[in-house]
């Protein structure tokens, strides 16, 4: 009996630390945590269910529940009691430092096959058009926050994390703005995973029947297998004169590039292009959701950046598109202008898209070579985008 009172008089006092502990969360904002906690599941059933960019949206959504679960107890972020989680240590070692992205890099530059754009360069035009929403954005945005934070919240519109990333942590440096640049990671990787959802209706929006019909065949020639190492060689010193600042994002691009085409480092291109490319989208993922608490990411300005950032997604789409349709009024050979919503960085989900498009309009229209010509040189085109920013507000 005696065991029995005390285990009883413990329930007690158990369920009097739980109710104090509730009654804690909501005065102390928790409720906060609790709306991440509900949007960090959303993005794992996209992630799961919807099968939209699982190695991306599943990381954060996990982690941005982590973070959220501890806020008020130890807060993985180290904001609370100054416990420094794991979570915090990575962000410092690979996100705070630009390594990551950096690595993230090689691993898409091994991914990508240039062959598309070096037998057809009239496609580059297009990577360039579609940036279009990254200037536009910068020039709504100024009007809300001082230009470095403008120019950070206009390059979400290239749907390129780490270009986001970087320019965002060298450009940030006012600590009354220091808390922006999670929204803007989460933005751009947020709205990168979510192109097959922006994407469709704007391009037909934009578009008639009879232009998503336009049959583009492929003629593609052998490229050499001395142009395409020259290529990124090329490309690196160019994007250096040009763009300094982009120098890193462009040359570990490149050199990602270079190993996949050299011809003598097979394993290690896909060793880059599989296992080193996954393992550190995984990390950036679910490190990024370090700042996604509530008492960061549920503000005002937070909210509004997100907003700004579609705003730069949509108009990168749309100036894609409105370009291509632009040149077919000079050309005799008429440019399906889908394949202009490809130039944004999103690689290569959005050339991919654009295919379906195609494809669900004409099952017979093929658009994947060229629709993923122009993804590739609008990687090139966010990048050589994004240093241009940093030259300019750094």
């Amino acid at each position: 009996m005696e065991i029995l009172a005390n285990l009883l008089n413990s329930n007690g006092a158990n369920i009097t630390v739980l109710l104090n502990n509730i009654i804690a969360l909501v005065q102390n904002d928790g409720w906060k945590n609790l709306i991440m906690m509900a949007i960090g599941g959303i993005l794992i059933y996209l992630a799961i269910a919807k099968d939209m960019e699982p190695t991306l949206l599943l990381p954060m959504g996990f982690g941005t529940i982590i973070v959220n679960a501890v806020a008020c107890v130890a807060d993985a972020t180290g904001a609370i009691s100054g416990y420094e989680g794991a979570l915090t240590t990575l962000f410092q070692a690979g996100i705070a430092n630009e390594l990551f992205p950096l690595i993230l890099f090689i691993g898409i530059g091994a991914m990508i096959d240039f062959g598309p754009i070096l037998t057809n360069p009239k496609l580059m035009v297009f990577g360039a058009a579609a940036q279009f929403g990254i200037f536009m954005t910068f020039a709504l945005a100024s009007l809300f926050f001082p230009l470095e934070v403008a120019a950070s919240i206009g390059i979400i519109g290239a749907a390129d994390g780490p270009t986001a990333i970087v320019v965002a942590q060298k450009l940030i440096t006012d600590p009354n703005y220091l808390h922006v640049t999670a929204a803007i990671m989460v933005a751009a990787y947020s709205y990168m995973a979510l192109v097959p959802i922006i994407q469709p209706p704007v391009i037909k929006a934009l578009t008639t029947k009879k232009e998503r019909l336009i049959r583009m065949p492929y003629r593609g020639k052998q490229v050499s297998r001395l142009t395409k190492i020259l290529f990124p060689i090329i490309i690196t010193i160019v994007g250096g004169v040009v763009a300094p600042e982009s120098i890193d994002l462009i040359g570990f691009l490149m050199f990602g590039n270079l190993i996949r085409e050299c011809g003598v480092l097979n394993s290690l291109s896909d060793t880059a292009s599989k296992v080193l490319a996954n393992l550190i989208t995984i990390f950036l993922g679910i490190t990024i959701a370090t700042q996604m608490t509530g008492a960061k990411f549920l503000q005002l300005d937070t909210l509004l950046i997100l907003g700004l950032g579609l705003f730069a997604f949509v108009f990168d789409t749309a100036g894609g598109v409105l370009f291509a349709k632009l040149l077919n009024l000079f050309l005799k050979e008429k440019i399906n202008p889908m394949i202009g919503a490809s130039g944004i960085s999103a690689f290569p989900m959005s050339g991919r898209v654009v295919h379906k498009m195609g494809l669900k309009e004409d099952s017979q229209n093929h658009l994947l070579m060229q629709s993923i010509g122009v993804n590739v040189s609008g990687q090139i085109a966010s990048v050589i985008a994004g240093g241009m920013i940093l030259a300019f507000f750094a």
